[in-house]
């Protein structure tokens, strides 16, 4: 099983690469933000998923092994192959993906070509307890034990934290954004800072 290449971008397309390892051309699909990053006649490296399918072999590449361990987790759900997979993985990098689902964002997910309202709710709902406190960090995971006093909107997060993200949603920001700005918050702030506190230092986060 192919698990890297190293070669030569030879050429593009909407949804895919050809990497040329020495002499040899490798066609890999690959996320809207991998190929943005495909420049003819470059050398780069992908991380590579092999999948096998009837009589064929299909390379899916990646830029990082952050990517094609989400791509894995995402095409365990049901109705979610590899092509939705990647139209994911195409608007939400790894840690926009990771805070989308653990503030259970569904309007971030529904921006990629192919996800409706039905099978975005249905990620997020297998996904939450497998991302948990990944998108908290130590700061923030630290202020309850997750699924403990917690608003579900929020996995793991403590009561301050959930409700400063509640405010910044109300004034008009996005969940996921939100909830990032609440999580740097708490790690500026500490485990003890309270709601306005963090949505001041929240404000602050996204100023900038």
């Amino acid at each position: 099983m192919i698990a890297k290449l190293t070669g030569i971008v030879d050429s593009t397309g909407t949804d895919w690469v050809v990497l040329d390892v020495n002499g040899v051309g490798y066609l890999l699909s690959c996320s809207n933000r991998t190929l943005s990053r495909m420049v003819t006649g470059e050398r780069v490296s992908l991380v590579v998923e092999t999948f096998i399918r009837e009589e064929r072999i299909v390379l899916h590449g990646f830029g990082d092994q952050a990517e094609r361990e989400w791509f894995k987790l995402l095409t365990t759900i049901q109705g979610v192959g590899a092509r939705l997979a990647l139209s994911i993985l195409g608007v939400l990098d790894p840690d926009q993906l990771t805070r989308a689902i653990a503030s259970q964002d569904k309007t971030a997910l529904v921006r990629a070509d192919g996800v409706g309202p039905k099978v975005a709710a249905r990620i997020l709902n297998e996904l939450k307890d497998k991302v948990g406190n990944l998108a908290l960090g130590p700061a923030a995971s630290a202020g309850a034990p997750a699924g403990k006093g917690a608003p579900a909107a929020v996995p793991g997060a403590s009561p301050a934290l959930a409700d400063a993200v509640s405010a910044l949603v109300n004034l008009g920001y996005g969940r996921s954004e939100a909830f990032g700005a609440v999580v740097a918050a708490g790690r500026v702030l500490g485990d003890d800072a309270g709601v306005s506190d963090l949505i001041r230092q929240g404000l602050k986060e996204l100023s900038q």
